[in-house]
């Protein structure tokens, strides 16, 4: 007799087939929803991974995923990255700042005399070239 890796609730059961009816799940979350439907199924770990493209691994870490978190663990935990160090005042400032005259002895802005300008204004601590550029690009 087959060991039987993974029983859904009903209602988990009929959540996930209504998920990927739709069609509007990322890639990886329909992939995370497709094993847990298979593995209830009846399926093995390795015919599961071998249907998806996947891991053994992977399958049995989506199925532990359920065990502990339920349909939560279909999708990713939030990933923390890399906090934001200029808000959007200092960024209208950056662009304000473009937008005026350029000082005198300058016949226009260049990328670092604007980010040396917004650090003598104090807008912000430090401020690079490159980032002056990026916050330009992000206008119209």
């Amino acid at each position: 007799m087959k060991k039987q890796h993974l029983t859904l609730t009903d209602t988990d059961r009929t959540t996930l087939e209504s998920l990927l009816a739709k069609g509007t799940l990322a890639a990886k979350t329909f992939k995370r929803g497709t094993a847990l439907l298979e593995l209830d199924r009846g399926k093995t770990l390795a015919a599961v991974a071998e249907t998806l493209h996947v891991n053994y691994n992977t399958v049995a870490a989506w199925r532990n995923g359920y065990r502990t978190k339920g349909l939560d663990g279909l999708y990713d935990a939030p990933r923390p990255g890399r906090p934001i160090e200029i808000d959007g005042n200092q960024r209208a400032y950056v662009t304000a700042l473009a937008c005026s005259d350029a000082p005198a002895g300058y016949a226009r802005w260049n990328l670092r005399l604007l980010a040396d300008k917004v650090v003598e204004a104090g807008v912000c601590e430090s401020l690079s070239h490159t980032m002056v550029g990026t916050i330009l690009k992000k206008t119209n």
